[in-house]
């Protein structure tokens, strides 16, 4: 069965632009599974401008689905990893001033940095996984790094409309040599509930990571309810005061 984690670093991001408590990632995580979700997704940046180790070490306590840490390959996160313990580490690049993550992690020019954080990684007893382009050859290095999974950056599928057809079959074509290679083939990055459909037709496939496009749908569909809440307290004071 496919499986679909959550990625509510964007909760996190609300919660951080006012410096408030809430919204609660942890919440988030709590109601995500309520929904059906097989696994939560959270990347843990250098300057922490989301997702902070109070939400990873809280998440790990209290989630009942997988935990998949996406992370840069530096000694400070497997240090983190090595404490927490998430079902999954994502090895992901990562720019100060990137947005959000830009490109697939090039293993094969980072190839000796890479290794020794992925060695420990598979030391502590956690699934590895390498976000990358739809390249052969980062698929064959991410297998010599002991890969357990690859997730296939689909950003340019989800953005270059005109050549996605192009797009799309590149995905297919590693997707198909990385299940062959005996590794698990995810997708993340961009994928929204209309775009999501010509890769659904990809059999070797086995998983999604989603966050934007499913957190900025559940801001329309629940404004309403948020609004008719604080509304229906407002008009309860007001009869109160008419007594």
């Amino acid at each position: 069965m496919r499986k679909l984690s959550v990625n509510i670093d964007h909760i996190a991001t609300l919660r951080q632009a006012r410096k408030e408590p809430v919204p609660d990632p942890v919440h988030a995580a709590f109601l995500v599974e309520l929904g059906g979700a097989d696994g939560i997704t959270v990347h843990l940046r250098t300057d922490r401008r989301h997702i902070n180790e109070r939400d990873l070490e809280l998440l790990r306590k209290t989630i009942k689905t997988e935990l998949n840490l996406e992370m840069a390959a530096t000694k400070e996160m497997l240090e983190i990893a090595q404490r927490v313990k998430p079902d999954v580490v994502t090895l992901v690049p990562e720019r100060p001033d990137e947005l959000t993550t830009e490109g697939g992690l090039d293993v094969v020019k980072n190839y000796q940095r890479i290794k020794p954080i992925a060695e420990q990684v598979k030391k502590a007893g956690i699934r590895l996984s390498f976000f990358i382009e739809t390249d052969i050859k980062q698929v064959q290095t991410v297998k010599s790094l002991y890969a357990d999974q690859i997730e296939i950056n689909t950003n340019q599928y989800t953005k270059d409309i005109k050549n996605q057809s192009k797009i799309i079959k590149k995905i297919e074509k590693t997707a198909r040599y990385a299940h062959q290679k005996g590794l698990l083939v995810h997708c993340g990055h961009g994928i929204d509930y209309w775009n999501i459909q010509p890769i659904l037709q990809i059999s070797e496939v086995s998983g999604f990571s989603i966050g934007f496009s499913i957190i900025a749908r559940a801001v329309m569909i629940g404004l309403k309810q948020a609004v008719q809440d604080m509304k229906n307290i407002i008009r309860e004071s007001n009869i109160t005061e008419e007594k």
